[in-house]
C-alpha cells in the first residue's frame, strides 16, 4: 500500500505566550513562564489560583455579532485556525479549500456557557438561552472553522481528555497518509478557566501550590519539590498537507509527521500506567518505521504531579533502554501550564518549531531534579541541537488514553 508523506505547512496559536509561533517558541526556549496568580471567579466559588491565562481579542477576525454565537473555546479555535491558514499561505495563494477537512480536539466544549446556564437555572430563572446547546457542543469549534472558510471535507472533534488534540492530529495524519484526505486543519482548543471547572480541579487535589520563588515558578515537572499542575487555556491549530499538495503549490513545510501511536491503559481512570504509555510510544516508533535510537527529543506530557512525572520517565526508560540517557526530555507545561484538551496540539506545535530551529526547549524551574526522574530533562533554558532530526510528543489522558506523535526535520 502506497503511503503519502504528510507535512505541517502552517501553525496558528492563541496561547498564554501569545499568537506568533516564532515569538512563542523564543519565549519557551528562554524558559519564560506565563503562569500567574489570578483572582478567578465569583465570591462564592472564586479564589486566588495559579493559571496560565490567554489574553486575546478576537475582534480583528471575528465580528462582535458573530462572537455572540461562539463560546470562548470556539473563538480561540477560529482565531488560531485563521492564523494557521495564513501562516501556510492558504489565504493568499488562491488555493481551492473546498475539500479541506477539519479535525479538532476539545475535551469539554463550551465550559463558560455551561456554567452560565447553570447559574441562570439555579437563580430561579428557569429559561435557557436558545444559543446554549450550540455554544456548549465540543464540536462547535470545528463547525465554526469549516463554516468560516467553506471547508466542506469531514468536520469532526475528538473529546479524549488530555489526549484530545494529539489524537485529532494523529487521525488527521493517518487520513492524509492513507489517501482519504489531501489537506486537514487540525489541532485543539480548550477554555475552562472558570469557577466550576477550577473548583472541580481543586477537589482532585492535583493543582500546584505557589512556590516561594513566585507564581511563575510554581509548575515544576521532574523537580523534587513539584506540587502539581497549573491549568492553562488556548488553541493550537496546524495545517497538514500531502506531499502532492505541498509540491503543487510550492509550499515550504515546517516539519513532516511520520508516526502516531495510541493505546489504552485499561487500568484506572486517573492513575497513569507505564505499560500503556510504553505501548503507545512503541506503536508510534514502529509506525514511523525508524529505530528508536533516532529519537533525539521528547516533549513529555509531564504535568508536575508526583506520580505522573515518574511514571512517564519509567515508561521512557522501559522503551528506549540505554538510549533513554541520550534523549533530551522536557516539559514545556512548566511555562504554559496544562491546556487539557489543547495541550497536545500546543506541545506538538512547540516540538515542530524545535525541529525546525534545531533547538530543544527546556523544563523551566528545574533547580533540584527528582532522582527518580533521572533523565536529561533540560533544566532552565533551551539548548541548540544541530543533530536533532526526530522528536516525539506525548499526551497521556485521564481515562487511560495515550496518544503519541513523531515528527521529523525537513
Amino acid at each position: 500500500m502506497n503511503r503519502n508523506r504528510v507535512f505541517i505547512t502552517g501553525i496558528g496559536l492563541v496561547s498564554p505566550h501569545g499568537s506568533d509561533p516564532n515569538k512563542v517558541f523564543d519565549k519557551i526556549y528562554q524558559g519564560e513562564s506565563a503562569i500567574k496568580m489570578i483572582r478567578s471567579g465569583t465570591t462564592e466559588f472564586g479564589s486566588n489560583v495559579l493559571l496560565a491565562r490567554t489574553e486575546f481579542d478576537p475582534t480583528g477576525i471575528i465580528s462582535k455579532p458573530h462572537q455572540v454565537f461562539m463560546d470562548r473555546v470556539s473563538q480561540m479555535a477560529v482565531v488560531a485556525a485563521h492564523h494557521a491558514l495564513e501562516n501556510a499561505g492558504l489565504l493568499s495563494d488562491g488555493t481551492d479549500l473546498s475539500s479541506t477537512a477539519v479535525y479538532t480536539g476539545c475535551s469539554l466544549g463550551g465550559s463558560q456557557t455551561i456554567q452560565d446556564a447553570y447559574k441562570r437555572y439555579f437563580s430561579n430563572n428557569r429559561v435557557a438561552r436558545p444559543t446554549t446547546v450550540p455554544l456548549i457542543m465540543p464540536n462547535a469549534a470545528a463547525g465554526h472553522i469549516s463554516m468560516r472558510h467553506k471547508l466542506r471535507g469531514p468536520s469532526q472533534n475528538y473529546s479524549i481528555a488530555c489526549a484530545s488534540s494529539s489524537t485529532a492530529i494523529g487521525e488527521a495524519f493517518r487520513a492524509i497518509r492513507d489517501g482519504y484526505q489531501d489537506r486537514i486543519v487540525t489541532g485543539g482548543t480548550e477554555a475552562m478557566l472558570n469557577d466550576g471547572s477550577i473548583c472541580s480541579w481543586e477537589a482532585l487535589t492535583v493543582l500546584a501550590k505557589e512556590h516561594p520563588e513566585g507564581a511563575h515558578a510554581s509548575c515544576r515537572p521532574f523537580a523534587k519539590d513539584r506540587t502539581g499542575l497549573v491549568l492553562g487555556e488556548g488553541a493550537s491549530i496546524l495545517i497538514l498537507e500531502s506531499e502532492a499538495m505541498v509540491e503543487k503549490r510550492n509550499a515550504e513545510p515546517l516539519a513532516e509527521i511520520v508516526g502516531f501511536g495510541s493505546s489504552s491503559d485499561a487500568h484506572n481512570l486517573t492513575q497513569p500506567s507505564a505499560e500503556g504509555q510504553v505501548r503507545a510510544m512503541r506503536i508510534a516508533v514502529n509506525d514511523a518505521g525508524i529505530d528508536s535510537t533516532k529519537i533525539g527529543y521528547i516533549n513529555a506530557h509531564a504535568t508536575g504531579t508526583g506520580a505522573g512525572d515518574k511514571v512517564e520517565i519509567d515508561a521512557i526508560k522501559l522503551l528506549f533502554k540505554d538510549h533513554a540517557q541520550n534523549i533530551a526530555v522536557s516539559s514545556t507545561k512548566s511555562m504554559h501550564g496544562h491546556l487539557l484538551g489543547a495541550a497536545g496540539a500546543l506541545e506538538f506545535a512547540i516540538t515542530v518549531m524545535a525541529l525546525k530551529n534545531k533547538q530543544i526547549p527546556p523544563t523551566a524551574h528545574l533547580k533540584d531534579q527528582d532522582p527518580e526522574c533521572d533523565l536529561d530533562c533540560v533544566p532552565f533554558t533551551g539548548r541548540s541541537s544541530p543533530e536533532l532530526d526526530y522528536a516525539l510528543c506525548n499526551s497521556f489522558a485521564f481515562g487511560g488514553s495515550n496518544a503519541v506523535l513523531i515528527a521529523k526535520h525537513v
